[in-house]
């Protein structure tokens, strides 16, 4: 499968608006194996960038969450890290996922739900993880979506202002919500 790693910037990759020439040119493939390769055209290489690069961010996201036994101080530590390195590629580098369903959510049905299938992905991890320190499914599940919209709006404006303290804030934000989840579990 043709896509970046979660850690290749958004433009190196197929997205809509790149060519196949290009796409081929990037494989270092000859110009006509394209479509042995992608039958259904050039959808199926960005529909595949989505779901490949989507798993990888899922993972490299949690594999953060997981970096420290608090669970609160877990996400500052993860948004702090997209803070930072969201500047270090000069804001250029987010999610790219967020920034596919942005554009077609409304125009390409097969990339659509290629970004929900990956959202729902990343919803159902993330319900698991923060099932680990609330009992109630519909509070881990709410902590989730969160997570994922504030990470999401932050990288926005993050990238718009050109300065990290957009997903600093949220961090901080989410795990407020965390720790007022937990004791409210405790006092139950």
């Amino acid at each position: 499968m043709y896509g970046p790693s979660p850690a290749a910037p958004v433009g190196e990759g197929p997205a809509p608006g790149s060519g196949l020439k290009r796409i081929a040119a990037e494989a270092d493939a000859p110009f006509g194996s394209i479509y042995h390769v992608f039958p259904s055209g050039k959808q199926q290489p960005a529909e595949d960038m989505i779901r490949t690069s989507g798993t990888g961010y899922g993972r490299m996201v949690l594999a953060l969450l997981d970096s420290v036994p608090d669970p609160v101080e877990s996400l500052v530590r993860a948004f702090e890290a997209a803070a930072d390195g969201l500047a270090a590629a000069d804001y250029a580098d987010a999610c790219p996922i967020g920034a596919v369903a942005l554009e077609v959510a409304s125009s390409n049905e097969m990339l659509r739900g290629a970004t929900a299938e990956v959202f729902e992905q990343w919803v159902g991890t993330a319900t698991q993880w923060f099932g680990r320190w609330v009992a109630e499914p519909e509070t881990a599940q709410s902590l989730a979506y969160s997570m994922i919209m504030m990470l999401e709006g932050a990288f926005m404006l993050s990238r718009a202002g050109r300065d990290p303290e957009p997903l600093r804030v949220a961090g901080r934000s989410m795990a407020k919500l965390l720790h007022t989840a937990i004791n409210q579990a405790d006092r139950d």
